[in-house]
């Protein structure tokens, strides 16, 4: 349903209209087209405002992340057969480096986001 005021507009312009004459008919209508422009503006920036982020971008935040974690999981199980021939320190040091990377990856997505 049209919004009273805006139809209270119209209705103003067109009395304004029919007293003045047809000489002031184009100013009359480029106000008229002003207040409307600044009502759809008004309300688009209220849906804008309104819309869930996380569906307004059309998928989840974390998203990103999926194929580093799975990537890393797949790196992970032969580094770790490997790492776990040159003994202790050499499967803290693999861990650590995929830790490292996962981490690091995160902070770039969220400070894109």
């Amino acid at each position: 349903m049209p919004d009273k005021r805006l139809r209270d507009d119209l209705q103003a312009t067109l009395d304004a209209r029919r007293d003045l004459g047809p000489e002031y008919e184009t100013a009359l209508i480029d106000s008229f087209v002003e207040r409307l422009d600044a009502t759809i503006a008004a309300r688009v920036r209220s849906e804008l405002h309104h819309q869930d982020p996380v569906r307004a971008k059309g998928r989840h935040p974390s998203a990103p992340m999926v194929p580093i974690v799975l990537g890393s999981l797949g790196i992970g199980v032969p580094l770790t057969a490997i790492a776990a021939s040159a003994g202790g320190p050499g499967l803290l040091v693999a861990w650590l480096s995929i830790v490292v990377i996962n981490v690091a990856a995160a902070v770039a997505i969220m400070r894109r986001s």
